[in-house]
């Protein structure tokens, strides 16, 4: 069953500017189809020697990914957060990328953040549950030290 969703005006990306995120969007596509284990495999190689995305960077990746494709603009929260973080892989840096629940109403989610704030969500922090995640690598480091 689909539900009608109202999106905002995008902002159209000059043809030169589109090339990456729409192989991240493809690359996105296919990833969603994973098995989480696979999944989460190679987003933690994808994720190897890039430092830690900022909001910015990470909500400029957002806005690259919704700007050319649709259904990451809508309810394709997976393509859309997979896409967003393989945007920023490809620009140099990563922000967490998360997958999980969103309390009210229930539901399964998956979106990116960055100093454990979603970016370009709805919802402010402690809204969503992670369940999976895949932080930057030099986080992890910080965390186990």
């Amino acid at each position: 069953m689909s539900a009608p969703v109202a999106l905002s005006p995008r902002e159209r990306l000059p043809l030169r500017r589109r090339v990456l995120p729409l192989l991240a969007v493809g690359a996105g596509r296919l990833l969603s189809r994973a098995r989480p284990a696979r999944l989460r495999r190679v987003l933690e190689f994808a994720r190897r020697r890039a430092t830690p995305a900022t909001a910015e960077q990470a909500r400029a990746a957002r806005s690259d990914v919704v700007s050319v494709s649709l259904r990451c603009a809508g309810q394709g929260c997976l393509q859309r957060s997979i896409a967003t973080a393989l945007l920023c892989r490809m620009r140099g840096t990563w922000p967490t990328w998360c997958t999980g629940v969103r309390t009210h109403p229930f539901a399964a989610h998956a979106w990116v953040e960055v100093d454990e704030v979603p970016i370009g969500e709805p919802y402010p922090k402690g809204h969503y549950k992670p369940m999976l995640a895949v932080p930057p690598v030099a986080a992890e480091v910080a965390e186990d030290g």
